[in-house]
């Protein structure tokens, strides 16, 4: 498997892409293309791509916040036929190890939906074998009913663990500064 990341628009990838953002976010669920365009030429996301045999299997859509060593991981996707091969893991580790060789960013940040149920807890479990911790702290969107915890993975010691508050204030500024224009 071989990975990509990208953080300038391409239109051929981006389109390959789509395909398995599509198929895995219902249309209320996922940010419209102009506006994953938009985040492009504000310079604040990243497009990471996972490859076998040439072909676009897994992607996952990161942004920067303005804390300068946070990363947000806003969409992960695996190619639905071929999900639970770990695909969706050797995506998030390529991810990690990005991040830290990059030096750059030193705190990964991902939301999951707080409600509890089966596929929630999946969800939790998954991102917990790929050495991420669950906060308490459960946030509301005023836009949309569903509730929210913050995960995180550090990829350096850390003095005090992130709390969930603080998490969402990097999330909820991250998605704010993705639907602004200018």
């Amino acid at each position: 498997m071989e990975f990509l990341t990208i953080q300038d628009w391409d239109f051929s990838l981006w389109t390959e892409a789509e395909k398995i953002y599509e198929e895995a976010f219902p249309a209320h669920n996922r940010k419209k293309r102009d506006i994953i365009q938009h985040m492009f030429k504000k310079n604040m996301c990243y497009l990471h791509l996972a490859f076998e045999d040439s072909k676009i299997v897994g992607m996952a859509l990161s942004g920067k916040t303005d804390q300068q060593d946070v990363l947000i991981l806003d969409y992960i996707a695996v190619k639905e036929n071929l999900q639970h091969q770990g695909i969706g893991r050797k995506l998030v580790e390529y991810i990690k190890e990005w991040c830290f060789a990059s030096g750059n960013f030193s705190l990964l940040v991902v939301e999951v939906e707080a409600e509890e149920n089966a596929q929630n807890e999946k969800r939790i479990q998954f991102w917990q074998k790929c050495g991420f911790h669950l906060t308490d702290y459960i946030h509301s969107y005023i836009w949309v009913p569903e509730t929210y915890k913050a995960m995180y993975f550090s990829t350096k010691a850390l003095n005090k663990n992130p709390n969930g508050t603080e998490l969402f204030s990097y999330i909820t500024d991250f998605h704010k500064k993705s639907y602004q224009r200018g």
